[in-house]
């Protein structure tokens, strides 16, 4: 089995409730910032790190998104009738996906400096960790309220608290996930499994971060990247 992440997992099956009239007739990774497509500013992030495979798991108006990602090479595995979480989602697109730890992106956010995948991937050592999560200090983050979710020690490790706010990217070892009896889980469940072993660890985002998570998030991911100072 392989130990560095050589595969990615899009997360592109969620119902973008927050983005009310822009995805009563789209998926939310269809919204546009900046002129493109929200799913193809993170897989043109991905792509940067040659990734052996991209797999992207559908649910909400999942031909839209078949038909956008059909000249590419991403694989997309559509999640029905019910949509599986994020937990679910991995588990089920494992056999795509391969053997071996994962990389894992939302795809609903911009970045601005250096590319999220190529730091998790210099950063991964798989002796102790079982997770590497990006993670953004809260004074980076761009149209994010509330406090963070994780602080990071000394050695990386992580706890949850504020301070950093997870920006949606990761490095995840995939064999905890055999062990959820649920269909549809979150991935906290295997966060907090990590966390008790100390094999949760967290790297700091030297950038930028936007969440698109509302119709005035688009507005401010797209001044992000008009930015030319970070």
């Amino acid at each position: 089995m392989r130990h560095d992440p050589d595969a990615v997992m899009l997360f592109a099956a969620g119902f973008g409730t927050r983005m009310r009239h822009l995805t009563k007739s789209q998926p939310k990774p269809l919204v546009k910032v900046g002129g493109r497509a929200l799913i193809d500013h993170t897989l043109d992030l991905a792509r940067a790190i040659a990734p052996g495979r991209v797999v992207a798991n559908l649910h909400y108006l999942p031909e839209q998104l078949e038909d956008h990602l059909a000249e590419t090479e991403v694989t997309t595995t559509v999640e029905a009738p019910e949509i599986l979480e994020t937990g679910g989602g991995l588990r089920a697109a494992l056999p795509l996906l391969g053997e071996g730890p994962v990389f894992t992106a939302n795809t609903d956010a911009i970045w601005k400096g250096p590319n999220p995948f190529e730091l998790l991937k210099q950063a991964w050592r798989p002796e102790e960790m079982d997770a590497l999560l990006l993670c953004v200090p809260q004074h980076a983050t761009v149209g994010h309220k509330g406090q963070g979710d994780f602080v990071i020690d000394k050695t990386g490790r992580l706890s949850r608290g504020p301070g950093h706010v997870y920006g949606g990217i990761q490095i995840m070892k995939t064999e905890k996930l055999h062990g959820v009896a649920e269909k549809a889980f979150s991935l906290n469940i295997l966060w907090n499994q990590m966390f008790e072993e100390g094999r949760l660890f967290g790297l700091s985002y030297p950038g930028k971060w936007c969440d698109v998570g509302s119709p005035e998030g688009i507005d401010l991911a797209e001044a992000l990247l008009e930015q030319t100072d970070v």
